[in-house]
């Protein structure tokens, strides 16, 4: 009934409401500083004890960066205000740190130089797509809050898939390939260059690419595994 079905709608809206969010702060950047929890509208920090490697993972992906780099009391010096009266129990794949479990602490003091401080790693900022690993696929580079194809000209292709696989930590390029058939805009690297933001960039719609670098690839390990069989064969095989 329409009575039953309002009920439901204002007990879902107030079951998930909640005032509660996670800061980093006094940090460098976004993916750095003292780790705070807001509650009843007050911030807390939260104390080396009760923080792991496992909530920090949970921190750095709620705040779109990388992995954990470092974790430890007093990185970014002490709250001014309460301590978090909870211990966290994140399993690490977690959404929002304040998903995880938490429980009791034990202790309800913490020591000064305690207050845990956290830095996550800069989130890469170019990935490629639609291949069998992470280094292999179309090239994309996040630009104003989005993914966007990257395009080339014939000539610009190899040092881009250079730079690319360099930034990616994935070795050396194999192969470059025409992407499908989107464009994108438009980047010109020397090959030099340790990342894409050291390349020129221009907004002109170039055809995408796709790269294919030596790391963690399979289709370069087959083809590798492919040629050692091969040759084997051929020195197994008696001379006529």
């Amino acid at each position: 009934s329409l009575t039953v079905s309002s009920k439901k709608l204002i007990e879902c809206s107030t079951n998930s409401f909640s005032p509660e969010s996670v800061r980093l702060v006094d940090g460098a950047g976004l993916c750095s500083g003292r780790v705070e929890v807001k509650s009843n509208q007050s911030w807390a920090s939260v104390c080396e004890a009760d923080f792991d490697r496992q909530d920090a993972e949970v921190v750095c992906g709620e705040f779109g960066c990388g992995a954990p780099a470092a974790l430890q009391g007093g990185l970014y010096g002490e709250g001014e205000g309460q301590t978090w009266d909870k211990e966290f129990q994140c399993k690490g794949n977690e959404s929002l740190l304040l998903d995880c479990d938490t429980s009791d602490r034990e202790n309800n003091t913490c020591l000064p130089g305690n207050a845990v401080g956290l830095t996550c790693s800069e989130p890469d900022d170019v990935r490629l797509v639609g291949g069998d690993s992470r280094c292999a696929g179309g090239v994309e580079w996040y630009d104003q809050g989005e993914w966007r194809t990257v395009g080339a000209d014939d000539w610009d292709q190899r040092d881009i898939a250079a730079v690319v696989c360099r930034q990616l930590g994935c070795g050396s390029t194999v192969s470059v390939l025409p992407g499908d058939t989107t464009r994108g805009f438009g980047v010109s690297c020397s090959g030099s260059e340790s990342s894409l933001r050291e390349c020129s960039r221009s907004y002109d719609l170039l055809p995408g690419l796709t790269v294919i670098c030596s790391g963690n690839n399979k289709i370069h390990y087959m083809v590798n595994s492919m040629w050692t069989l091969v040759g084997l064969a051929i020195s197994a095989t008696p001379d006529r």
